[in-house]
């Protein structure tokens, strides 16, 4: 029988996070949407990763980012939830409303539908945020996956998430 339901690709990528953060003695939280959980999945299919995974927070709608992050309502308002100010919400609001040293958030379309001449389906904003850094010091990025179907958008972002966890001595180079 095998060992997890989720890709060996996604499972490897989880390895590597809780063995860096297990041996720098820190923590993570993760703030999801469009992944629906997926990320703190993976790092779950690892065995210790109670010692690495703080908290992960599944904020779907609008309203839950509001509501358990704290991301303002004008900037999901002003610049929609696939953007670079939401994500950076989602993150902040992870690191205060959990003991995590560093946070990933992702919010994206993963499709079929709700995408824009603007923000297409396969269009995912992620951003990291460290407790400590200055807050003026914004780590986001937009990745524009395409249409890979809803499953491919999500295992992609997932990905692009779990390498944002790494810490930086960790993180695969060019």
């Amino acid at each position: 029988m095998r060992a997890s339901i989720l890709p060996d690709i996604l499972v490897e990528a989880a390895r590597q996070v809780v063995e860096a953060h297990r041996a720098a003695g820190t923590t993570v939280a993760v703030a999801e949407s469009c992944t629906g959980g997926l990320v703190a999945a993976a790092i779950t299919e690892i065995a210790g990763s109670s010692d690495v995974l703080d908290a992960g927070f599944v904020t779907y709608s609008n309203e839950a980012k509001v509501a358990m992050l704290g991301v303002s309502e004008e900037v999901v308002e002003t610049f929609g939830a696939v953007s670079i100010a939401t994500a950076w919400g989602m993150a902040q609001g992870a690191l205060k409303h959990s003991r995590a040293d560093v946070a990933v958030a992702i919010t994206g379309v993963a499709g079929p539908g709700g995408g824009s001449a603007v923000k297409p389906v396969g269009t995912v904003v992620f951003a990291r945020a460290r407790r400590g850094a200055d807050p003026k010091e914004i780590v986001a990025d937009t990745k524009r996956f395409g249409d890979l179907g809803r499953g491919g958008v999500r295992l992609q972002a997932a990905l692009c998430a779990l390498e944002l966890l790494l810490p930086p001595s960790e993180t695969p180079g060019p």
